[in-house]
């Protein structure tokens, strides 16, 4: 829910973050939570919180985070998602391995 501490801006965000999540299919609350948390990270981060944690404030943005993750949707992973997730679980032969056997590897391990 948008707050009093919030600029025009940051509400307009908050509803806009919140309306794209609820035709995704959140629930209202969920929606509700995520924006705000994004809105409240992001103000952090722009140094219009007054209070902030340090990790707030040291993390990668929101916006980023979500590009880094929206190919986790529909079509999956792209293979160069998969492949650093296997090279994390040190999986051996990832380097000649196709989309669909970095899947599989993934998945099992």
């Amino acid at each position: 829910m948008p707050q009093r501490a919030w600029s025009k801006k940051r509400e307009r965000q908050y509803e806009h973050i919140k309306d794209g999540l609820l035709e995704k299919g959140k629930s209202e609350d969920k929606a509700e939570e995520i924006a705000a948390r994004t809105v409240n990270k992001t103000r952090a981060q722009a140094g219009e919180a007054r209070t902030s944690s340090r990790l707030s404030r040291g993390d990668m943005s929101p916006s980023r985070r979500g590009g880094l993750r929206s190919h986790t949707g529909e079509g999956g992973r792209t293979r160069d998602q998969l492949y650093q997730e296997a090279q994390r679980k040190n999986i051996k032969g990832r380097s000649k391995m196709t989309k669909s056997q970095l899947q599989k590897a993934v998945d099992a391990d």
